[in-house]
């Protein structure tokens, strides 16, 4: 991840100055691994954040009228510290030490209690709200993320998460077990939201040159307090990333760009409007 984006200078800068800040060589683990390492909410919270970043140097370099031209600006869960960078409410040194404090605080509460996500595919939103209450119990089970139509993700206890599973199979709708420490976006991430609020307050937010859109409520927010309320209710709410795409739609932005490790946004978006154009500026 990343590798190919070394031999741009401002692309290196970032790796070197997350190298000083974190106090471990993120590019040799980026670039060489090891994948269970890597793998880590501790350490991948920070190697995507920098790495989608390192992938926003290459498009200024290649394209600043893009750049230059940009209208709104959004990111999936961790991925909304990379767009309030962008936007220039956030310095990258400071983006950096508040995804360092997330990525310690949610592996920890995650640690704390056995639990799991799982992707369901194919069934609407109330099917699957009635499918959480169902395998709830006593136990946490909620909706997550909802990505795309027919995709949404359910977080929880594992053992919930495990009668779930059994659960949709019995109904014909498929699930996938997501590679993640635990129940993200849930009140089981308590209280990684706390850490959070600490180390915000550390920091300063300005206000951003262009929209930056919330995964809380699927909104544009341009005031530094909010911003930083939101961000710190984002890790116990459900992600709104469809709503949010519509409503970038709605809102006349026609033009799409993927910035960072994968390809999976520009299928959400296809999945919501299948004639829009996205280009992926991978890391």
């Amino acid at each position: 991840m990343g590798r190919a984006l070394h031999d741009l200078p401002a692309a290196r800068a970032l790796f070197d100055e997350a190298g000083q800040i974190l106090g471990y060589d993120l590019a040799d683990l980026c670039f060489h691994g090891p994948v269970e390492k890597l793998n880590s909410t501790v350490i991948s919270q920070p190697a995507i954040f920098v790495a989608s970043l390192a992938a926003l140097e290459s498009l200024k370099a290649t394209s600043p009228d893009v750049v230059a031209e940009c209208r709104a600006a959004a990111g999936l869960s961790l991925g909304e510290y990379s767009a309030l960078v962008f936007a220039g409410a956030l310095s990258f040194r400071d983006g950096l030490r508040v995804v360092k404090r997330r990525g310690e605080a949610m592996q920890a509460a995650a640690d704390a209690t056995p639990s799991a996500m799982l992707s369901v595919l194919g069934l609407e939103q109330a099917r699957i709200e009635e499918l959480c209450a169902a395998a709830r119990g006593n136990e946490t089970l909620e909706v997550a993320n909802l990505l795309c139509p027919g995709n949404i993700v359910i977080s929880g206890n594992k053992t919930a998460c495990e009668r779930a599973e059994q659960l949709a199979e019995k109904i014909g709708a498929r699930t996938i077990r997501l590679a993640v420490a635990g129940a993200f976006h849930t009140p089981l991430m308590k209280p990684a939201d706390e850490a959070l609020a600490s180390v915000l307050s550390e920091v300063t937010i300005q206000m951003p040159q262009v929209p930056v859109w919330s995964n809380v409520d699927a909104q544009p927010h341009a005031e530094p307090a909010e911003i930083k309320q939101l961000l710190i209710r984002q890790v116990l709410q459900p992600v709104l990333w469809e709503q949010t795409m519509r409503n970038l739609l709605a809102a006349d932005c026609d033009r799409f760009y993927e910035i960072g490790p994968g390809r999976v946004l520009a299928g959400l978006l296809k999945r919501v409007q299948r004639k829009v154009q996205c280009t992926n500026v991978n890391a």
